[in-house]
């Protein structure tokens, strides 16, 4: 008989390969027996009967905004949205702070503040921008886990896009620090010329917005940026691709030898264009959502396993950037706030298409794991790693209203879908963190530095 920190009980584990009905043991953080436990006993104990027990999401893909802009989302509820969505893991993008984070000033002026307010543990994106490639080497050896770039306007006058000139030079230094640049993949020129275009007729609406960010924009950025990959050797993760094309051309370079990964955003395999013609701005997004063939598209290629990992892209802002004058959608703030809802945006995705629960683990928290240097400690439920869990129960229901979304700003395109499962607890390192529509744990999460973590592949 022996006594742990926690024991989860009969839970159906959602382990890597499988689901089993089984127990996981918990002590000192960290998982140290799948199996049996009876006789047995923890401090703590949770009965899982007939729920799931996942392991907890890494995303790598979110927009907080602190240092500077804590008004639009910061540590604090930012982080308690992600862990009442099953998150425990997740990695903040460099663009919308004050100072954006693209100096090893800026992103320990960041990792302070992450460290006093977020709930559970986090990762820090370093920006490339022109004029910074000097930088780059000091953001690497601060703990920066990447680099993040945009290809077309950013909408930050301090967080510009890289032009060629750039992105190649600071390719060429990613490769040189071992690092993997993130891509923000539409063409510049051709989303500003139909951009044009369309405001030169005075066309403002959904259906002109998504006109102006054609699949061929994400294709040929996403072409250009693989070539300049192999002329550097630097490995890419493309985020948020919502295009079959863009991924046959992605598909294509892998078997080429290239080093790259790939996430897609589960607001493109639920919604498509007819949702931002419904919704308006609280649907806004680039890429946009895109109409319902090339939506079925990007399910195909979710059901065949072509998508290495799903990020949210949680992208929020005060609702009055969203509400610009007179309707012009092309002045809106472009982002979908959702961070909260990955995870069950995927199980309803498995329910539907029957795809096994294991491939979602592995999609929002094995793979990202691997690809990010966390796989020694993070990723899945195995002995040895950390007791990061989600408990999701098919039992219940989840509807998203104002009261049980903990972003600080309420208007999603999520507001009022109903999920056909609902997270129950979320355990940080074996302790709750979040239970029962309650923030339970006020534990500090960890700044995972990259210099601390195995080099990632």
């Amino acid at each position: 008989m022996s006594t742990y920190d926690l024991i989860i009980r009969n839970g159906y584990v959602v382990l890597p390969d499988e689901v089993k009905k089984t127990d996981v043991a918990i002590q000192n953080g960290v998982i140290i027996k799948i199996g049996n436990l009876l006789g047995d006993t923890g401090l703590e104990e949770y009965e899982a009967c007939d729920q799931y027990v996942f392991p907890g999401m890494i995303d790598v893909h979110v927009h907080f905004s602190e240092p500077g802009r804590a008004h639009w989302e910061g540590f604090e509820t930012g982080s308690q949205m992600m862990a009442a969505g099953g998150c425990t893991t997740y990695f903040d993008m460099p663009l919308n702070g004050i100072p954006s984070t693209i100096d090893e000033a800026a992103l320990l002026e960041k990792a302070k503040v992450g460290e006093a307010k977020s709930v559970v543990d986090f990762g820090l994106w370093g920006g490339l921008v022109p004029g910074n490639i000097e930088e780059l080497e000091g953001l690497a050896k601060s703990g920066a886990v990447g680099f993040k770039a945009f290809l077309s306007a950013t909408g930050n006058d301090k967080f510009e896009r890289a032009d060629d000139f750039t992105l190649l030079h600071g390719m060429r230094e990613i490769a040189k620090l071992d690092k993997i640049l993130a891509l923000h993949a539409e063409s510049d020129s051709i989303t500003q010329f139909l951009k044009q275009e369309k405001e030169d007729q005075g066309l403002f609406s959904a259906e002109d917005y998504a006109a102006t960010r054609p699949v061929l924009a994400e294709a040929e950025a996403v072409e250009r940026a693989l070539t300049y990959a192999e002329m550097t050797g630097c490995r890419l993760h493309f985020v948020h691709i919502s295009s079959g094309l863009a991924m046959e051309k992605i598909e294509a370079a892998k078997r080429c030898g290239l080093d790259v990964t790939v996430e897609t955003c589960p607001h493109y395999l639920l919604f498509n264009q007819d949702t931002l013609v419904e919704k308006g701005t609280v649907a806004k997004c680039a890429p946009p959502l895109r109409d319902k063939a090339e939506q079925e598209k990007l399910i195909a290629l979710l059901i065949e396993g072509r998508f290495d990992m799903i990020s949210s892209d949680h992208s929020p802002c005060p609702y009055e950037l969203k509400d610009p004058a007179e309707h012009n959608l092309f002045e809106a703030w472009g982002g979908i706030s959702g961070g909260q809802f990955s995870l069950l945006s995927m199980i309803e995705l498995a329910i539907t298409y029957e795809i096994p629960f294991h491939k979602i683990a592995d999609w929002i928290a094995g793979a990202p794991a691997e690809r990010f240097g966390l796989s020694s400690r993070k990723g899945q439920i195995k002995v040895g790693k950390e007791g990061d869990v989600a408990i999701v129960s098919l039992n219940d229901t989840h509807t998203v209203t104002e009261d049980n979304f903990f972003a600080k700003h309420k208007q999603s395109v999520y507001m009022g879908h109903t999920f056909p499962c609902t997270i129950n607890a979320t355990f940080k390192k074996g302790k709750p963190v979040y239970e029962k529509g309650e923030i339970t744990q006020q534990d500090r999460g960890t700044w995972l530095k990259s210099m601390e973590i195995e080099p990632s592949i």
